[in-house]
């Protein structure tokens, strides 16, 4: 389910909450993602802003669009490894105890994590590894 909250502008937050679905494996490979006008109602915002998001995310080769197939998760979606997975899950279980904020975890981590030159950004790089 995406829900729109936060600081960061609607596509951004959309962005994001999709690449988690697919991350986290809620959403697997060749599975179909509601219409841009359907999303776009069920969150209140307008079709361009989900468009948008989706063009995006079919650029990085999270998703795939089809003339009359709709949009879908990309094949080469990848998911993110179980263990780090439950890490985060962890991390997000304690931060809440501890009444730290989702954007304050985040900025730690950021803050604490090694330099990231060599990091891949999208499924295509995880690909090349």
């Amino acid at each position: 389910m995406i829900t729109l909250s936060g600081s960061a502008p609607p596509t951004e937050q959309i962005r994001d909450q999709i690449r988690g679905l697919i991350a986290s494996g809620r959403l697997a490979a060749d599975e179909r993602l509601p219409s841009v006008r359907q999303l776009a109602k069920d969150l209140g915002v307008a079709p361009g802003t989900v468009a948008k998001a989706y063009k995006a995310l079919e650029a990085e080769g999270y998703l795939t669009a089809r003339t009359g197939g709709g949009t879908r998760v990309g094949r080469n979606a990848t998911t993110i490894p179980r263990p780090v997975l439950e890490t985060a899950r962890q991390l997000a279980a304690t931060s809440i105890q501890a009444g730290i904020g989702m954007d304050d975890t985040i900025r730690i981590l950021r803050a604490i994590w090694p330099e990231r030159s060599n990091q891949p950004e999208t499924p295509n790089a995880l690909k090349a590894r």
